[in-house]
């Protein structure tokens, strides 16, 4: 037996093969909308944005695009749609939350509104304590607020909160992030002690835990805010379908704090989402009205 022939034929026929498969794996992504072309999300490691960006990362995933989901820091993040090195971000508090950065960098991007309504920022506590409003608070908690990241939109409110109210007058905000706040919220909670954090919502700590925003007679913490979807100058003309896409984004509380809970509850961000798209192709299929592949 020619064992060299035999090897030869064996290695021709594995390449042809795979030659085969890649010509396949290439015909199927040229019927898909998206073709095989990347596209860069960018979000900031918030529950809220986590959960968002994984779930409109695989929408668009699923319409054939390459999508490359990149973390960054909050203000990072902005210019990184500002310069165009990332296509999009759906992570867009306004007015107040992010209001210093689209202040910044706003007019170099555009906005394609909001796609979630009602969200809030504000002071929570557990509704164990015996307090409703800020101007309610005296020594509860060690005088201390807990935070999140310094240069946060709730974090510089409730630094204001401190001058605004009198009887805030000693009090300390305590940044950290938005992991340790939860931590030591949930701590406080399964002990029944004081606690007050910088808290917004959407978030899974309001389907974990029983608490309430404290009244804001002040108005130091704004009226409720939206999480608004910006792109880059230029994606609709790139990217006319994916851009389609990103623009008809748009859920509710209930649904991000349903995948928000389940990544919290150890579900990988990835799995969350790819499950939550499977159960809710009734939405997606409003997202994705008049760009889905025939």
């Amino acid at each position: 037996m020619n064992w060299k022939r035999l090897g030869l034929t064996a290695t021709l026929g594995t390449t042809l093969l795979l030659a085969a498969c890649s010509s396949g794996d290439e015909t199927a992504q040229e019927d898909t909308v998206g073709k095989g072309e990347e596209i860069e999300l960018s979000y900031v490691a918030w529950d809220t944005e986590i959960a968002s960006t994984n779930v409109i990362g695989k929408v668009l995933e699923d319409l054939g695009y390459d999508v490359e989901l990149t973390q960054l820091d909050n203000a990072i993040m902005w210019e990184s749609v500002a310069s165009g090195e990332a296509d999009a971000m759906v992570a867009a508090w306004l007015p107040g939350t992010h209001g210093a950065q689209f202040e910044e960098y706003g007019d170099q991007m555009v906005d394609l509104g909001p796609n979630l309504e009602g969200a809030a920022i504000g002071l929570v506590v557990p509704s164990y304590m015996d307090v409703d409003s800020i101007a309610d608070l005296t020594d509860e908690a060690d005088m201390t607020i807990t935070g999140i990241e310094p240069g946060a939109g709730v974090v510089a409110a409730a630094q204001q909160a401190v001058e605004d109210y009198d009887n805030l007058e000693g009090w300390t905000v305590q940044t950290s992030s938005s992991g340790a706040m939860t931590t030591t919220l949930g701590q406080a909670y399964e002990n029944e002690e004081d606690i007050v954090v910088t808290g917004w919502s959407p978030h899974w700590k309001f389907q974990s835990y029983d608490l309430k925003y404290l009244e804001d007679p002040q108005g130091t913490f704004g009226e409720a805010e939206t999480i608004n979807t910006m792109a880059r100058d230029g994606l609709e003309e790139d990217m006319p379908e994916a851009y389609q896409v990103l623009d008809q984004f748009e859920w509710t509380t209930a649904d991000m704090e349903a995948i928000m809970l389940d990544i919290q509850e150890g579900t990988d961000p990835e799995d969350a989402a790819a499950t939550w798209v499977e159960e809710n192709q009734d939405k997606v299929a409003e997202w994705t009205e008049g760009v889905t592949a025939e």
